[in-house]
């Protein structure tokens, strides 16, 4: 089972520094990446191409970082089952039982 867990965790590793990378390349005005390839309309890999190719890389990679990391948890188990168990609390109340030195209560006399 660790195996594949280090397999998703490889791939989730890889997948967040090209997220990391997709995003820093954005300009959030409009230049960023987009920019350098072309300012014309006409090119064949202009600006609104990059832009669109920008944002589905970031939807897909976020997706797929989502799906690895939910994938990675139901193949290898709950963390319940991977955790050792909390030891038990121990109680700190007083005793439940009378001290065996102390003398049963009596009730006094009822007054009319």
């Amino acid at each position: 089972m660790s195996t594949i867990f280090t397999l998703f965790m490889i791939l989730i590793i890889i997948a967040s520094i090209l997220l990391i990378i997709i995003i820093m390349a954005q300009n959030p005005k409009g230049g960023g990446l987009s920019g350098t390839f072309g300012g014309t309309s006409s090119a064949t890999f202009g600006v609104q191409r990059t832009n669109d190719f920008m944002e589905k890389a970031t939807w897909t990679l976020g997706t797929t970082i989502v799906v690895l990391i939910l994938l990675s948890i139901i193949l290898t188990g709950k963390p319940s089952q991977t955790m050792p168990a909390m030891p038990t609390p121990v109680k700190t109340g007083a005793p439940a039982t009378t001290p065996a030195n102390s003398a049963p209560a009596t009730k006094a006399p009822a007054t009319k």
